[in-house]
């Protein structure tokens, strides 16, 4: 019990460094991705270091989400990559500690983690998010700094237009100044030129200062119209004057209660009263279009067509407020029946005035129609948006918890199969798992979000994916697996491709087993039997008919591979080294599928006589025929070889 006391105190020292660094970096990362997605929005603004540093602060924060999960998988993948590349794991496992056991410090840990993801997301969150973006849009609405350039007019300072030729850098006198103020229209702008001028800001930075010298101001003395050709204007000379030009240059924090009442803003608790309410205003919404559409469809008309009875109560006409509506309902009208009219006949006999006046009514009266409907249904669709994305981010205050929890079950077994530490293959894999994640993620939040696709399965697409593959990895991690051996991957793909392989024997310094001459000998006299009876009876390039006959039978060509791999394994144990380089020249053999593709009779008879087909698929096995009969060749020949290198030795 001490033992493994002690060892959950190691896993966790190896555990939490790693973390805490890749947290930091992760962090640091997605923060620099904030900030070069919204860098034209501050700079140039002239924003102090603490306003930067504080909106930085509450970009972290909201940034903790995407952070989180991503260095709990790098961590747990180079702490148990580390435990696997240096024996340390199988260590754990030879003294009967299984994987499982070896994560339960890390799943704790994870699992505590996770619930404070929880509190995080639902408290800590909408605040931050708040505070970020009331500071994101105010640094947006703030006048940038004033930095006037030479020799080109300089517009951004509300309903003005500057000019400066030339600036002395020293004194800081502007030369060759021209002022326009296009405030009231460009028709109508004064214009100021001076030869000189001082700028600087009241002391309460709302006002620009402008001392100019010897120039000359020409103003409008009345608002200039299209209609006119001659406006009488003014024109004044002066030696020295000073000109005041609103130019708000203070920092102005915006309310930060429009953003509170977003979605972005809120705890779990206001989500869900606000998920009702538009609910309730969802259907409200709807039921008001139904019975704007049972009011509108001229139901007066169609009982006078139909002729069917009604006792209801008459339809509101256009226009008529709800008020009115409520009024009308207490007192209803009956109808009488009507007798079935035939409309051609009625519009036939009405006068032509009459009827165009009808179809001019009904025509606006469709339009009327129409872009009330249109107006509905865009009124239906933004109450809708709005109830998406509470929804959303109601979600989403549980998927960072399970999310967390995945990818430990994720990274801590992958570390064990891969058994790579340090900060290469696991960062590779850590980000390659990580960008699936997000794509998937990012692809459910979308189509939620627009409505293609229910809120809940679009939030949990990546739950509902990386879960599975959570539970494979663990399960292969548990049971040794060499899923991710890449020879064995080669090999799978060698034999079903039917690539050659060549055959490596080296001559070992310490043998343990002797070989015995007289079994060696009789193994490979079996074997070269075995071959020159299989050539005598096979040709290098059989017939199309002999092909699909089965003449390839894979089972002899697999007991003369298998005997060949069986005469290798005994004789690599000698000491000759004539006889380790006589082994060297025995190819690797394998029945290949597509020597005998169908195993059934009746199916190679079937494939036969489909010509097409059947020629495709021997034409594809000659190749392979000839490279086959080469190598059971070979084998005819090395074994005489070998043979002789015995017998002389």
């Amino acid at each position: 019990m001490r033992i493994v006391k002690r060892l959950y105190l190691f896993i966790l020292k190896s555990f939490l460094p790693l973390f805490a660094m890749t947290f930091f970096i992760v962090l640091f990362i997605v923060l620099m991705q904030f900030l070069w997605r919204y860098i034209d929005d501050l700079v140039g603004k002239g924003l102090s270091v603490g306003l930067l540093g504080e909106l930085f602060f509450y970009a972290a924060l909201s940034m903790v989400p995407m952070a989180l999960p991503l260095a709990i998988l790098l961590a747990s993948l180079m702490t148990f990559g580390n435990l696997g590349e240096k024996s340390e794991l199988t260590a754990i496992k030879a003294s009967g500690v299984s994987l499982v056991k070896t994560m339960s410090p890390l799943i704790i840990l994870i699992s505590a983690i996770a619930v404070g993801a929880f509190f995080f997301q639902n408290d800590v969150l909408p605040r931050a998010q708040v505070k970020m973006w009331t500071l994101l849009f105010s640094a947006r609405q703030k006048s940038p700094e004033l930095e006037i350039p030479e020799g080109a007019f300089y517009d951004q300072i509300p309903g003005y237009n500057l000019y400066v030729k030339s600036k002395d850098k020293k004194s800081g006198i502007l030369h060759g100044v021209m002022i326009y103020d296009v405030s009231k229209g460009g028709d109508n702008s004064t214009i100021l030129v001076a030869d000189s001028a001082r700028l600087a800001f009241t002391g309460d930075l709302r006002y620009l200062y402008l001392h100019l010298w010897q120039g000359e101001q020409f103003e409008n003395l009345r608002e200039q119209k299209t209609a006119d050709r001659n406006v009488p204007f003014r024109r004044e000379s002066f030696l020295d004057k000073e000109v005041l030009i609103p130019f708000d240059n203070n920092f102005n924090r915006l309310d930060e209660g429009g953003m509170r009442n977003q979605y972005v803003g809120k705890n779990m608790s206001e989500l869900r009263q606000t998920i009702d309410s538009l609910q309730t205003r969802i259907d409200s919404i709807g039921r008001e279009t139904r019975n704007g559409f049972e009011l509108t469809v001229f139901p007066v008309l169609g009982r006078a067509i139909t002729g069917k009875p009604s006792s209801e109560t008459a339809p509101n006409p256009a226009g008529i407020t709800n008020d009115e509506s409520k009024l009308r309902e207490k007192t209803p009208v009956k109808t009488t029946a009507v007798a079935p009219a035939d409309l051609d006949s009625l519009l036939a006999s009405l006068p032509q005035a009459r009827l165009d006046a009808t179809f001019t009514s009904a025509a606006n009266s469709v339009k009327m129609r129409r872009s009330e409907i249109e107006f509905r249904a865009m009124q239906l669709n933004d109450e809708k948006a709005r109830f998406r994305r509470h929804q959303i981010e109601l979600i989403k205050k549980f998927t960072l918890s399970v999310a967390c929890i995945i990818f430990l079950f994720i990274g801590a077994p992958l570390g064990a199969i891969i058994r790579k530490g340090g900060l290469g293959t696991p960062l590779v894999i850590s980000v390659l798992l990580f960008l699936v994640y997000y794509i998937i993620d990012n692809t459910g939040y979308k189509l939620a979000r627009d409505g293609h696709w229910v809120v809940w399965p679009g939030m949990w697409l990546s739950t509902f994916i990386l879960l599975p593959l959570g539970i494979f990895v663990t399960y292969k991690a548990m049971n040794d697996s060499s899923v991710f051996n890449a020879d064995l991957y080669r090999e799978w793909f060698r034999r079903r491709l039917g690539l050659p392989e060549t055959r490596h024997v080296t001559l070992k310094e310490v043998i343990i087993f002797d070989i015995s001459l007289s079994r060696a000998l009789a193994m490979t006299e079996n074997l070269h039997i075995e071959a020159t009876a299989w050539l005598g009876s096979h040709r290098s390039r059989p017939s199309y008919a002999a092909y699909w006959n089965g003449t390839y039978d894979p089972a002899p060509i697999n007991r003369i591979g298998e005997q060949t791999d069986r005469l290798v394994t005994y004789l690599s144990d000698s000491r000759d080294a004539r006889v380790i380089d006589a082994l060297n020249r025995y190819p690797v053999t394998r029945s290949l599928w597509i020597l005998r593709p169908f195993a059934g009779r009746r199916a190679r008879a079937a494939m036969k006589w489909f010509v097409p087909a059947g020629v495709i698929f021997y034409l594809i096995s000659l190749p392979y025929a000839r490279r086959v009969y080469g190598e059971i060749r070979k084998i005819a020949e090395a074994d005489r070889r070998l043979a002789k290198v015995l017998t002389d030795g």
